[in-house]
């Protein structure tokens, strides 16, 4: 417990001092927390050990479950600003877009690692792995007015669900032989999705209601009900098979009838960002910078394909689906990086011996650098919660 709290404690500070180092060069708060983690990361605990400290790198390990509660709290209050019927509007745009960008990406990323001469099974896995939208850093660069009052925020979230469900698909095969795979999505996968759904509505409906209604005056019993009902509904999640984040993401939608659904969403908003600075913080300390020289730049050309075009072929897709033309490029450019989904899908891969770990570290590099990408090319262009200009702060 000593060492943990050491790397918590060294996470915090370094992270709060590269924040507000960021803040002065009107930089994005995220660069500072990914700085923070290549500073912190296996090189950084050594030198404090050196210093006479405990050896803490194991405990970083600890720092990335921590980061999913961050995860976790960011699809619940996403979640809680949206009214199911919203969603079920957009559904349809949602799943037209997500899917001719997935099969156009996914064409496009296979064909250039393929020109580089990469085997075809990392090609095929790594394009897969890269045809996703970041669920995390989309939502968190949506002001709170734009996700719960505008259609670009239920559009966006409506594209980011569908997409995490072809990702679950993707991990399901990952994960188990094709037989089982198959078994899994043609008939258990969907009937547990429902399951789960069902149990959150009805669960919300006469129980966690029935609770809020008795303790309404007392404000501290409210928000731990509000918190044990997002972790609770994601732990069912992952027991039917499910990831957390999208167990966190139904208790929201669950409680977004509600006008109480609101008020959580502002009480919670500090809760969130500091969970999810360990997020950020593992994405830095997780990289190995010894085994990206063989593959620095067949990354970097993947992020500029990614970062670069992604951006155009979604303002193009909305834009056929009949969105105005500003509409399309912002919701495009705000969607345009790869997702936290390819860093799971690519350690899944590898341990199941499926993909090399030369390409599981292109995939690692290659999302990194397109969420920083993305974030700078949002954060300088449209209103978010961490803009530099003080005309595009939104929060």
């Amino acid at each position: 417990m000593d060492t943990l709290l050491i790397a918590i404690s060294a996470v915090v500070v370094g992270s709060s001092l590269l924040a507000w180092l960021a803040c002065q060069g009107r930089q994005p708060v995220i660069l500072g927390y990914f700085v923070c983690g290549l500073a912190l990361g296996p090189v950084g605990m050594r030198l404090l050990s050196s210093m006479g400290l405990p050896n803490v790198a194991p405990a970083v390990g600890a720092l990335d479950e921590i980061s999913r509660l961050g995860v976790m709290l960011l699809l619940f209050l996403a979640g809680l600003v949206l009214h199911v019927d919203r969603l079920r509007i957009f559904f349809r745009t949602a799943m037209v877009v997500t899917l001719a960008k997935c099969a156009l990406m996914w064409a496009a990323m296979f064909v250039f690692l393929m020109a580089w001469r990469f085997n075809l099974r990392d090609s095929f896995i790594a394009s897969l792995a890269l045809m996703f939208s970041s669920t995390i850093l989309v939502v968190k660069l949506l002001p709170t007015t734009t996700l719960h009052q505008k259609h670009m925020g239920s559009i966006c979230i409506a594209v980011l669900i569908a997409e995490d469900l072809l990702a679950v698909i993707a991990l399901l095969f990952m994960g188990s032989s094709l037989h089982a795979g198959l078994y899994e999505l043609l008939l258990w996968l969907p009937l547990r999705l429902v399951l789960l759904v069902v149990a959150a509505f009805a669960g919300e409906q006469f129980l966690l209601r029935w609770m809020m209604r008795r303790a309404e005056h007392y404000n501290e019993v409210l928000m731990m009900l509000c918190l044990g009902w997002c972790v609770g509904v994601a732990l069912l999640a992952q027991r039917l098979g499910a990831p957390y984040e999208i167990g966190a993401f139904v208790a929201g939608v669950s409680l977004a009838r509600g006008k109480i659904g609101l008020l959580f969403s502002e009480q919670l908003k500090p809760l969130r960002d500091f969970f999810l600075m360990f997020f950020f913080f593992v994405l830095g300390a997780g990289f190995d910078l010894t085994r990206l020289r063989g593959v620095w730049l067949p990354a970097l050309l993947a992020t500029v394909l990614i970062a670069g075009g992604r951006p155009f072929l979604l303002a193009w897709l909305f834009q056929r689906m009949g969105e105005a033309r500003a509409f399309a490029y912002e919701t495009g450019f705000r969607l345009g990086q790869a997702s936290e989904f390819a860093l799971i899908i690519a350690v899944v891969a590898t341990q199941g011996h499926h993909l090399s770990p030369e390409m599981a570290s292109l995939v690692k590099l290659a999302t990194v650098l397109s969420m920083l990408v993305s974030s700078y090319l949002v954060v300088l262009r449209y209103p978010t919660p961490i803009g530099v200009q003080p005309g595009l702060q939104r929060d």
